[in-house]
C-alpha cells in the first residue's frame, strides 16, 4: 500500500523513502525566500517535497532537483510528474558536485538545502566521533563554496540546519566572504531553545532579520504562527 502524504495543492508519494516529509522540509519550503525567483535548485530533494512547496509559492519558477539516491530520486520524479506544477519541475538524479560539474555556467536566484548531514550530533566517542565531526566540516565547506559560484549575484541560499551545524556554517560564511540575510529560529515550544534555524546566506552584505517560529503553543497544540506558515500547504488548517 503506498504512504501517501496529501497536501492541499499536491500528494507525496514517500512510499520507500527513508527521508519521509517532516517537520524541518516543510518549513524550509514554506519559508526560504527569494524577490521574485525565476529559478530555483533543491539539494537533497528527497520526495521532493520543497521543490513542490516551492513551486506552488512561486509560480513564475523553474525548479531543478538534485537528489543522489537513486530510489528517492525516482520517487521525487514521479511525484513531480502527477503535480499540476510538472512543467516547472526537474529532476536529476545525482550528487551536488556532480550536478553542478555538468551545469558549470547555470545560476539560481534561490538555492535551499535540508541536508541529512547532522554529523556533529551523532553520539559516538573519541575518534569517531572526531572524524565524523571533520567529515561534516569538509561537507559543508565544499557545499557552500559550489553553492556560491551558482548564485546569481543577488541569488540567496536557504538550509535549515540544527544548532551546532548552524553555527559552524555562520563562521564558515565569513571566511568564505558571504553574507548572512536572515536567520530563523525554529522551537518546539515558546520558551524552548532552539533546536533548528533556518539561515540564508548570499554575496550581497545586508542587516541580518532574525526571527523566531514557535511550532507549538502547548502540546499537541499548534501555533498561530506555525499554522500562517503553513495553511497553504497542509490540510490540517
Amino acid at each position: 500500500m503506498a504512504d501517501i502524504f496529501k497536501f492541499k495543492q499536491f500528494d507525496i508519494n514517500q512510499s520507500g523513502c527513508a527521508m519521509k516529509v517532516n517537520t524541518d522540509g516543510v518549513l524550509l519550503g514554506a519559508l526560504a525566500h527569494a524577490p521574485e525567483p525565476q529559478n530555483i535548485l533543491d539539494i537533497g530533494t528527497g520526495t521532493g517535497v520543497i521543490a513542490l512547496m516551492l513551486a506552488q509559492r512561486f509560480i513564475n519558477a523553474d525548479i531543478n532537483a538534485v537528489e543522489i539516491d537513486e530510489a528517492a530520486a525516482k520517487t521525487a520524479n514521479e511525484n513531480f510528474k502527477v503535480s499540476k506544477f510538472a512543467n516547472r519541475l526537474a529532476l536529476f538524479a545525482s550528487g551536488f558536485e556532480e550536478y553542478f560539474n555538468a551545469n558549470t555556467e547555470k545560476r539560481y536566484d534561490l538555492i535551499v538545502s535540508n541536508p541529512p548531514f547532522f554529523l556533529n550530533s551523532l553520539a559516538s566517542p573519541g575518534a569517531k566521533k572526531t572524524l565524523a565531526k571533520h567529515t561534516e566540516e569538509i561537507f559543508f565547506e565544499k557545499f557552500i563554496q559550489d553553492v556560491s559560484k551558482h548564485l546569481t549575484d543577488d541569488g540567496l541560499c536557504a538550509m535549515i540546519l540544527p544548532l551546532p551545524t548552524a553555527n559552524f556554517v555562520k563562521v564558515l560564511l565569513a571566511e568564505l566572504g558571504l553574507y548572512l540575510k536572515t536567520i530563523v529560529s525554529i522551537k518546539s515550544f515558546a520558551e524552548s531553545i532552539p533546536h533548528r534555524e533556518i539561515i540564508t546566506f548570499g554575496r550581497l552584505q545586508a542587516m541580518v532579520d532574525e526571527t523566531d517560529v514557535v511550532i507549538y503553543d502547548e502540546p499537541r497544540v499548534y501555533s498561530a504562527g506555525y499554522q500562517l506558515a503553513l495553511k497553504e500547504f497542509l490540510t490540517i488548517f
